[in-house]
Order: C-alpha cells, then sequence, then structure tokens
C-alpha cells in the first residue's frame, strides 16, 4: 500500500532523515513511534507531502507521489492541534474539504451527517460553533473532517496529546474502532509507547532519524532489537554484572560483557520456582501501589530491581521486608556493551 524507499530529508547542513525505508500494508495501524526530534513527524510530513525528501521515493498503491502536491495525494491529516476554524460551525468545518471540491449542497449534506454519526457528532453539535466543544468532540470533529472527503489514508500526528489522562485512554479505545469500523489505512505519530503498544498493528521506533526496529507490539516490547528500542518500551531493569555471575554460577549462558535486561512483569516475588527459574533473596526498598498492580523497588545487594505484581489483595509486601525475586534466564535480553547507552523511558 505504501512504500518509503530509501527516503533522506535534510534541513541545511542537517541530516533529519537517514535512509527511512518502510512497508505499510492496506487497512493496517501503523506507529511511528520515538522521543522527541527523532524524526517520526518529519516522516509523516514526507508522505502527506508538506516535506520533499533530498533522495528516495514515496510510493502509495504502485505510483509513485514523491513529488505530487499534497491536494492530489487523497491522504486524510489529523494534526496535533487538530487545525480546526474555531469560530466556524461544526458542520461548516467536517464540510469544508468537500466545498473546496465544489461538490453539490445536497451530496455535502448527506456526506457531512454520515460522517457524522459514525463519530458520534449529533444534530445539535453539528451546529454550534468548534470553540463551543470540549477537546474530545474538537478531535472526532478534526477526523470526521478528515474523513469525509474518502481518503485511502489518514495520518496522525499526536492527536490525543492535549487530553487529559482519563480522555486519552478512552478516546484511544474509540479511535481504534473508529479505525477498524472504517478498514483505512492508518499512520499515527505518538512518543507515548502505551498508546502505541495499544492501537498498533506494527510499530516503527524511531531514534535521532533512524528506525531501529519495526514489529508488532509483542515484537518491539518482548524481542526489542536494540537497546535503545528495550530502554524505550516500558520500563526495564538492567541486570548488574554480580547478578549475571550469580545466574550464571547456577548454570545459566549469558555473556558479563553485554548489557543484559530483564521486563519488571518477568520477575516474581516469592513464588515457587519453575523449571530454569532462579531465586533471589532480597529486601523490599519500597513499593509504589497503582491499584491493578503494585511495583516494588527489591535490593538484592548488588542493586535495585523493579518487579510488578498484580495486586491480589493478599500478598502485599511491606518495606523491610525479606522476600525472594523469582527470575528466569531464559527472559534476558542481550545487547553488546558497545550499543547504545540506557535512556529514559
Amino acid at each position: 500500500m505504501i512504500r518509503l524507499n530509501d527516503i533522506v530529508v535534510k534541513f541545511g547542513d542537517f541530516t533529519a532523515l537517514h535512509n527511512i525505508n518502510v512497508h505499510i500494508k492496506e487497512g493496517e495501524f501503523f506507529t511511528f513511534l520515538g522521543p522527541s526530534g527523532c524524526g517520526k513527524t518529519t516522516t509523516l510530513r514526507t508522505l502527506t507531502g508538506f516535506i520533499e525528501p533530498a533522495q528516495g521515493t514515496v510510493v502509495v498503491a504502485g505510483k509513485d507521489i514523491t513529488h505530487v502536491p499534497i491536494e492530489e495525494r487523497n491522504i486524510g491529516m489529523v494534526f496535533q492541534s487538530y487545525a480546526l476554524f474555531p469560530t466556524m460551525t461544526v458542520y461548516d468545518n467536517i464540510a469544508f474539504g468537500l466545498k473546496v471540491k465544489k461538490m453539490k449542497k445536497a451530496a455535502i449534506d448527506e456526506k457531512v451527517r454520515e460522517i457524522a454519526r459514525k463519530v458520534d457528532l449529533t444534530d445539535d453539535q453539528l451546529k454550534k460553533a468548534v470553540s463551543q466543544l470540549s477537546g474530545g468532540q474538537q478531535q472526532r470533529v478534526a477526523i470526521a473532517r478528515a474523513l469525509v472527503t474518502g481518503p485511502s489514508i489518514i495520518c496522525m500526528d499526536e492527536p490525543l496529546s492535549n487530553l487529559d489522562a482519563k480522555l486519552r485512554v478512552q478516546l484511544r479505545n474509540e479511535l481504534k474502532k473508529m479505525q477498524e469500523d472504517f478498514g483505512i489505512t492508518t499512520i499515527y505519530v505518538t512518543h507515548d509507547q502505551e498508546e502505541a503498544l495499544t492501537l498498533s498493528d506494527r510499530i516503527a521506533v524511531f531514534n535521532k532519524g533512524v528506525i531501529e526496529q519495526v514489529g508488532t507490539p509483542n515484537e518491539v516490547y518482548n524481542h526489542s532489537a536494540t537497546e535503545f528500542v528495550c530502554n524505550f518500551i516500558g520500563d526495564i531493569n538492567r541486570l548488574s554484572t554480580e547478578v549475571v555471575d550469580e545466574m550464571n554460577r547456577r548454570g545459566a549462558h549469558l555473556n558479563r560483557g553485554d548489557h543484559n535486561y530483564v521486563r519488571l512483569e518477568r520477575i516474581h516475588v516469592n513464588v515457587a520456582p519453575k523449571d530454569g527459574d532462579m531465586c533471589f533473596k532480597g529486601t523490599v526498598q519500597k513499593r509504589e501501589y497503582y491499584g491493578l498492580y503494585i511495583k516494588y523497588y527489591i535490593d538484592l545487594g548488588s542493586q535495585v530491581i523493579k518487579v510488578i505484581e498484580k495486586n491480589d489483595g493478599i500478598n502485599i509486601y511491606e518495606a523491610g521486608q525479606t522476600v525472594e525475586a523469582v527470575m528466569n534466564p531464559r527472559d534476558v535480553m542481550a545487547y553488546p556493551a558497545d550499543g547504545e547507552e540506557e535512556v529514559d523511558s
């Protein structure tokens, strides 16, 4: 459906994108994920035509559109700020693109009302000025406006970042359902790892103008291709050489010279070990209560590890309590020490 081939983007002497190669399938929800300034939005703007690459091609449905004007690409766009006309009614905002195409009034009315129903905007809301709507409602207007012209692709640049946490989660679920209902190919830009893991069929993880990994949420989380991805996606423990040495003494085959990591939920507290599991005695340093789960900080002597346990309301451990942290060498992700340094997630 969409192919970005060897895309290079330069701003003066600065190279923002280095040989970006991505293949997005028809009907896929594909996310560009990474920290600020990593190149994800630049890639999106190259696809939509706002930026022309220094080299490489943008191909959609077999057609090279690298130099095709924005308005001829048939790509819908939802901006971070929504880019709505605040003094115009919701109806006129949605109808704007259709009026530009000089469609007949009756056809415009039919399309506007049909798309409004699909994104849960009422007839009463269609009459209101955009400025009278809540952030969540404005987001629906922006999506409706992007979809009403019948684009083959919709691109969304951090569309939930201006909303509060609870509304973000609610609209995240609605976005995924809408995308599935419409069956439209969607490219989504975010720096939020949870958002990417929840919404995406596949994810491209960006870092400093390159793509570190493309994969399903499970692949990028549980089989991170690089140390950067391993650190950026979710929370993780980097094991000390002392813990690695102890694992090796018990039969593991880890390279103590590597950077060895294990996810928080792969470690368990005071459970009966299974085949290959190893137990480490430690002291609960502190805990963080999240309702569904509890995060423990356990001091093993050579390091403090973080552990997430499901909150069963019974087995809750106090600061100062001696516990056993149980982990398996099979769950360790290892990377050469000359790779990326640890990053904040």
